[in-house]
């Protein structure tokens, strides 16, 4: 079974393949993505990565967070589902004055 990554605070020199190989070192990385912003196509200093194997994402973990990628500290987690719900914005629909 496969374990998906959050990785935050992102350079924006950092590319997919330096992330990738940043984290390959501790398993086999099925995919590294970063997330860019649509309009602009610029790094938004986070992304995901996904090993083949969980012990190997724990690892990651373990001996990543906290440390300088590319002249930035990062934040790398386990991955959490969003729920549908969970879309940010503060839009305010069931506003009441």
């Amino acid at each position: 079974m496969s374990k998906k990554l959050f990785v935050g605070g992102i350079s924006w020199d950092t590319s997919e393949a330096g992330l990738r190989e940043a984290f390959e070192q501790f398993g086999e990385v099925v995919e590294a993505t970063i997330v860019v912003d649509r309009d602009t196509g610029r790094s938004r200093g986070f992304g995901f990565v996904v090993f083949a194997v969980d012990g190997d994402a724990l690892k990651a973990v373990e001996a990543l967070n906290g440390t300088e990628l590319d002249g930035r500290a990062i934040r790398v987690d386990e991955a959490r589902e969003r729920s549908r719900d969970d879309r940010g914005g503060g839009g305010g629909g069931d506003r009441r004055w």
